[in-house]
């Protein structure tokens, strides 16, 4: 009689031996990661809000909303560019307001704070124009808080 025999022992060790160099290599670049700094640049996204409006072909209104970082908030850039063709585009800084060529108004920190921009003589904004607030906050930091087409 001839008596055959299973060896089922290899697989335990080779399962256990992969999975010890896939932990050691996990935390080789977490600790990695610390001790080069590459942690350290990650910024907070700040939680504040405006709107866009067009109430007419001429006008295009930016509301500033406030939200849970309202209190760190600066101030804010806005960019229109029309769909008309043209490549002009229109761009304000709180810091020259409160009356801008092209514009009247100030997006200030205050909620409820707007600002009216106006197509210069002779163009139309009709079309969907292309609108990007980008707000800056008292830290240093800038956001973009609003990139949209009305």
């Amino acid at each position: 009689m001839v008596y055959t025999r299973k060896n089922d022992e290899a697989v335990s060790p080779v399962i256990g031996v992969i999975l010890m160099v896939a932990i050691t290599v996990i935390l080789a670049a977490v600790i990695a990661a610390f001790v080069f700094g590459m942690s350290g640049n990650i910024s907070k996204t700040k939680v504040v809000a405006a709107t866009v409006q067009q109430p007419t072909s001429d006008k295009i209104t930016i509301t500033y909303n406030g939200g849970q970082d309202s209190q760190t908030f600066a101030g804010a850039n806005v960019t229109i560019e029309p769909d008309t063709g043209d490549a002009t585009q229109w761009t304000w800084n709180p810091s020259a307001a409160p009356a801008v060529a092209n514009g009247a108004g100030y997006l200030g920190s205050t909620v409820g704070s707007f600002a009216t921009a106006t197509s210069a003589t002779g163009t139309n904004w009709a079309g969907r124009d292309h609108v990007v607030v980008t707000g800056w906050f008292s830290d240093g930091s800038k956001q973009v808080l609003v990139d949209t087409y009305v």
